[in-house]
Formats: C-alpha cells, sequence, structure tokens
C-alpha cells in the first residue's frame, strides 16, 4: 500500500480549522466545568440542606453514565421536549455535566485533605464559615488537588472527539468524512494520530510544568 503524502498534506488546512473546534470545545468545558466544581465543592464544605444531597446525586448521575449517552441524550432527545440545541452547545453542556461531576470530586478530595488545625485556626480568629472557605479551605485544596485537576483537564480535551457523534467538527468527524469521501483510511488515520501527538503531549507537558510551578509557589516571585 502506497501512503498518499500529497493528498495528506492537501487535507491539513481544514484539520488545522478542527483543531481549533477540538481547542474550543475542551477549553469551553473545561472552564465551565471548574466552576461547576467550584459551587459544587462549595456546597459540600457548607453541607447545605438540600443542595448537598442534589450535589452527590449529579455527580453519581454524571459519574455512572457514559459520555455519548448523555450526549445522544441532549443531542436527540431534547429536541422531542421543544429544547432545540446546535451539535456545539449539546457538546458544551454534556461535557460540563461529566467535567463538572469528575472535577468536584477531585476538588472534594482536595478540601478532606486540609490539615483540621487550619480550620480551627481560622474559626479562632474569627473568621465566618464563608471567609474560612473562601480563604482558607479552596485556596489550599486546590493546591493540593492540582495533579488530578491537570489530569482531568486532559481527560476532558481527549474526550471531545466523542462530539464527532453529533456532527461537530473536530478532529475526529474530520478524519471520518475524509475517509468516507476519498477511502484514504491508512493516511486519514496517520494525519488524526500525528495531530493527536502534537497537540495533547505539549498541553500535557505545559500542565506538569504549571502544576510544579505552583506547588512550588514560584508564580509571581
Amino acid at each position: 500500500m502506497n501512503f498518499d503524502s500529497a493528498f495528506s498534506i492537501s487535507t491539513l488546512p481544514t484539520f488545522f480549522q478542527a483543531v481549533g473546534v477540538t481547542l474550543q470545545v475542551g477549553l469551553i468545558a473545561i472552564a465551565s466545568s471548574l466552576l461547576v466544581a467550584l459551587l459544587n465543592a462549595s456546597i459540600l464544605v457548607m453541607r447545605t440542606p438540600y443542595l448537598w444531597r442534589a450535589v452527590q446525586a449529579y455527580v453519581e448521575l454524571a459519574r455512572n453514565t457514559p459520555l455519548l449517552i448523555q450526549l445522544f441524550f441532549i443531542y436527540f432527545a431534547l429536541p422531542s421536549l421543544g429544547i432545540k440545541v446546535s451539535g456545539f452547545a449539546a457538546a458544551i453542556i454534556t461535557m460540563t455535566f461529566m467535567g463538572g461531576a469528575y472535577l468536584t470530586e477531585v476538588l472534594r478530595a482536595g478540601v478532606e485533605a486540609v490539615p483540621q488545625a487550619q480550620l480551627e485556626s481560622g474559626r479562632s480568629i474569627g473568621l465566618s464559615e464563608g471567609q474560612l472557605l473562601r480563604h482558607v479551605i479552596l485556596p489550599q485544596a486546590g493546591i493540593l488537588s492540582l495533579p488530578a485537576l491537570f489530569a482531568n483537564f486532559i481527560f476532558l480535551l481527549k474526550e471531545t472527539t466523542v462530539v464527532s457523534a453529533v456532527a461537530v467538527p473536530e478532529i475526529l468527524y474530520t478524519t471520518k468524512n475524509y475517509i468516507a469521501l476519498y477511502y484514504k483510511t491508512y493516511e486519514m488515520l496517520t494525519v488524526l494520530t500525528l495531530l493527536c501527538v502534537l497537540l495533547f503531549l505539549p498541553l500535557s507537558l505545559l500542565l506538569r510544568y504549571l502544576e510544579r510551578r505552583l506547588q512550588h509557589g514560584q508564580f509571581g516571585s
């Protein structure tokens, strides 16, 4: 089998656009998931009645149902209820729903790792529960959770390939389209693999670098 390098090169502009879509979906999902997780972690720490149980139920539901099923429900089932969403919106909603649950568990573990002596010291100087959460618990929990947080960020970026199922033109969707049109399976899978390595490996290395800097308090010094 001859590798058609000229054809592979000719597809790169379209693939670069698909990389942009992949990053857009992934980064928006990471940001929104982190916001959801911060809110949920605050509720869990404060033990707010009813809301605390609702957060626990949400985490269990999101973590124990496949992402693809969640995506199909948002994209295909909601329109029957009169709620229509685009493929891109469905992708963001679904990935935020799942990612928020995973990051909530990460932050919860970080919160539990904060030494009780820190909390007692905060209360002894008159900090309210809200001030304790904002100034003592969440900052320390965030630092303690960095390795798991960054691992989940990479996980969410990789999961963007699932959204090809609802015609979001990211890299896997583009690959499948070219294979269907031109039957260049080997060439397109090679391009896909190289792009994934070039996209995810530098991001992974960058996050590890940031993790080390943050854990050692080297930013702003």
